[in-house]
């Protein structure tokens, strides 16, 4: 039952990730060096539409220019770098099951 309402929620998104256009973790990734592949970074995006608060998605896309952040957050005490930090890795494994392949 859970995968058949992953996969409505997967195809909802995809219908509005093509209206509203790129996402910043999207731009973010055509961007970068590993980038250019607009395929995998749409799809990288609908994880992030999936997983993150739009708020939590301009600054995870950030960490595509400058790693530095994300290691900064990771190594933080804050709690709200914390609380951040656990819904960022809980988007890069949706966006790794998600896009694998």
């Amino acid at each position: 039952m859970k995968s058949i309402l992953f996969v409505a929620a997967v195809a909802a998104s995809c219908v509005v990730a093509g209206v509203a256009g790129a996402g910043p973790i999207e731009r973010a990734c055509m961007a970068s060096d590993r980038g250019g592949n607009r395929a995998l970074c749409g799809c990288i995006q609908q994880a992030a539409d999936m997983t993150l608060s739009g708020g939590d998605q301009k600054r995870a896309a950030k960490f595509f220019k400058n790693p530095e952040a994300a290691h900064a957050t990771w190594v933080s005490q804050s709690k709200s770098d914390d609380a951040f930090w656990d819904r960022y890795k809980s988007f890069g494994q949706t966006a790794e099951a998600y896009c694998a392949g």
